[in-house]
């Protein structure tokens, strides 16, 4: 008796078939493929890993500014309400239900936030190429004569501590 195979099993062969060697699998491990995704985990991570603590940290939009305010309400008004999520939920169909004169203020809010922002951005900006600036300068000179500045300057900083001693 001739086994015979569905339709759907003859179309995976030739894909399958199509497919070169690297890409087809085989059996049900998967371990060239996880060897792939957790060198991609790993890359993520040191990206990730390279913040600058110092940066500042982007405004809030208008519903967040609106929901710090809503928060407190809202926990006055349901104590035993515990769960994130509720509040979340309540904020954002309450947000959704206003005017745009009701939002009006908290969009203001959220503006004058905006352009702090970008003061504060401007001027991290201007350290930061600074610092890249002191850096070029500093690898320009031998470590040599950068070594010979730290010691001058740390005998510096002992004699004063000496004298604030006396």
């Amino acid at each position: 008796m001739k086994v015979t195979k569905g339709k759907a099993a003859a179309r995976k062969d030739k894909k399958e078939a199509l497919k070169p060697v690297e890409d087809r699998r085989l059996g049900k491990r998967k371990a060239a493929l996880k060897a792939d995704k957790s060198t991609k985990k790993l890359a993520k991570k040191e990206k990730l890993a390279k913040k600058d603590p110092n940066k500042p940290k982007r405004p809030p939009s208008a519903f967040f500014v609106f929901l710090e305010e809503f928060r407190k309400v809202y926990k006055q008004e349901h104590p035993n309400v515990k769960a994130v999520s509720a509040v979340g939920k309540a904020g954002g169909e309450k947000w959704k239900s206003m005017s745009e004169a009701d939002k009006a203020p908290y969009e203001a809010k959220a503006a004058k936030r905006k352009s702090d922002y970008e003061k504060l951005m401007a001027a991290y900006n201007k350290k930061q190429e600074s610092m890249a600036d002191d850096d070029e300068e500093e690898s320009d000179r031998s470590k040599s004569e950068v070594n010979d500045e730290d010691e001058e300057t740390g005998e510096e900083e002992e004699e004063d501590e000496d004298e604030d001693e006396d």
